[in-house]
């Protein structure tokens, strides 16, 4: 017999969440609107926290999104199953030994009522609504997935090797989750406003001055997160060493003439992300060299968001990105040539590497869980180029999507000290003008962008991306 593991303290919290009846109205309209794509019945798995060491021991419990979108709540060790737009909560009722060391928790029906589940059962009673024909999802922690797998009594393979209703369901969920609903928009917003709030006091805590490290920033900025009852959406990026493009260390020490970058975004109670990466000078002044290049990356995010609406192609805002940047070199003697022929000889992939963004939503780069399925159109294909093999998102915009545009300028020395790429474009770039900008490691901006039905709302432009801006927020 396969064994549950405890319900966890999430449970606690499932009482306090501000807006349940809107919470409610809004997944039950969700669950209506999966019906309309499928025809099957759905299971799917919450998920259970991993020990760090010690079972008692966890890792946060962070339920799966796709449970989340239906179920709304971050319920551990629990199971919905969605038939005809009708929802049942499977979950086992906490044990007297659970509320002696975390306290009471709500009852299942309690919780199913939160839901607007129709009915809630004992994980027990799960074999009942098994058959050939259920759909689900895999989750990633690897005890629950051995579980599903058990009493489906099948394997349930990544989203590519899907079985067919397994593989539907994963499209129509992709359809859903695509374009946000209010409930989720404003779940955004809030987690944009709080991350606009962390980075100002970041910036402000820079101007302390003496002795700090990237850790004293990184804690200031999510202590404004903590404090507001919500989480870290990923691990934060703090760093003086902007090249590292995902630098989780924050030992080293802020020097005057450093740059420092912060990638950091929180996440609301419900599971909501959101995504701001802001550059700022140590000293509170930009070296003329650092603005340069600065006010560069700034007008590559600036003609990408001028130009989103439904209809364009992202990767369209890339390839403008990549334009503007190379454009931008060219102007400061660092690239040579003409930028267009820059960009189809990858050229600007030297300093630009990344994507220009990707989608945000539950997951701040949203369903990326299902590889490209969710992130490039069907019949399209990730590049091998340099310049666009990682683009996150190939798609035309559509309204009620929310992506990120967050172009940089990186000098990572594993590709600029490179053999091959100094041979490939050795004569494009000029190297003695690129050592005058060695006081620039990297720099990067990024904003949250909900495509409205006419064009797009910059849902984090509370915080200033123009260097003038930005120099103050530091220095006051």
């Amino acid at each position: 017999m396969w064994a549950w593991p405890t319900p966890s303290m999430a449970l606690q919290l499932a009482l306090h969440f501000p807006t349940m009846t809107t919470l409610a109205a809004t997944l039950k309209t969700r669950r209506r609107q999966l019906a309309k794509h499928l025809d099957t019945p759905v299971l799917l798995w919450s998920g259970c926290s991993t020990p760090r060491n010690f079972p008692a021991n966890t890792h946060p419990f962070r339920p799966s999104s796709h449970f989340l979108y239906f179920a709304g709540l971050p319920l551990e060790n629990a199971v919905v199953h969605l038939a005809d737009g009708h929802l049942t909560l499977f979950m086992d009722e906490a044990t007297p030994a659970q509320a002696l060391w975390h306290g009471p928790s709500p009852t299942r029906t309690e919780l199913a009522h939160k839901i607007g589940a129709g009915k809630a059962l004992p994980l027990e009673d799960l074999k009942h609504f098994v058959g050939d024909q259920v759909a689900t999802l895999r989750v990633q922690d690897s005890a629950t997935a051995t579980q599903q797998e058990h009493l489906l009594d099948r394997s349930i393979p990544a989203a590519k090797l899907s079985q067919a209703q397994d593989l539907a369901l994963l499209q129509a969920i992709v359809q859903l989750r695509m374009c946000h609903d209010d409930y989720a928009i404003d779940e955004i917003r809030r987690a944009a406003g709080v991350s606009v709030a962390a980075h100002k006091t970041g910036m402000a805590t820079t101007a302390l001055g003496q002795e700090l490290t990237e850790a004293h920033i990184r804690a200031a900025m999510e202590q404004v997160i903590m404090a507001q009852g919500m989480t870290c959406a990923y691990n934060s990026i703090v760093t003086v060493h902007g090249e590292v493009l995902h630098n989780n260390h924050y030992h080293h020490p802020l020097k005057e003439n450093d740059l420092i970058l912060a990638d950091v975004g929180a996440e609301t109670d419900t599971g909501w992300a959101s995504d701001i990466t802001r550059t700022w000078p140590v000293s509170g002044q930009f070296s003329s060299t650092q603005r340069d290049l600065y006010d560069v990356v700034l007008a590559a995010h600036d003609a990408c968001i001028e130009i989103a609406k439904p209809g364009v192609e992202y990767r369209e805002l890339h390839l403008l990105a990549c334009r503007t940047l190379a454009a931008g070199l060219v102007d400061l003697g660092i690239l040579i040539g003409q930028p267009d022929d820059l960009v189809e000889q990858d050229a600007h992939a030297l300093f630009f590497p990344h994507g220009v963004g990707h989608l945000l939503g539950l997951d701040v780069h949203d369903m990326e869980d299902l590889g490209d399925l969710a992130g490039y159109a069907s019949g399209r294909e990730r590049s091998k180029r340099f310049g666009l093999g990682f683009l996150r998102l190939d798609r035309p915009l559509q309204a009620g999507m929310v992506v990120t545009i967050e172009p940089g300028f990186y000098q990572v020395p594993g590709i600029l000290d490179d053999v091959t790429m100094r041979k490939t474009y050795g004569e494009i770039v000029n190297w003695q003008r690129l050592e005058q900008f060695a006081d620039v490691r990297g720099i990067r901006i990024e904003d949250d962008v909900l495509i409205t039905e006419d064009g797009c709302e910059v849902l984090t432009a509370a915080l200033p991306t123009n260097a003038d801006a930005i120099e103050k927020l530091v220095k006051a």
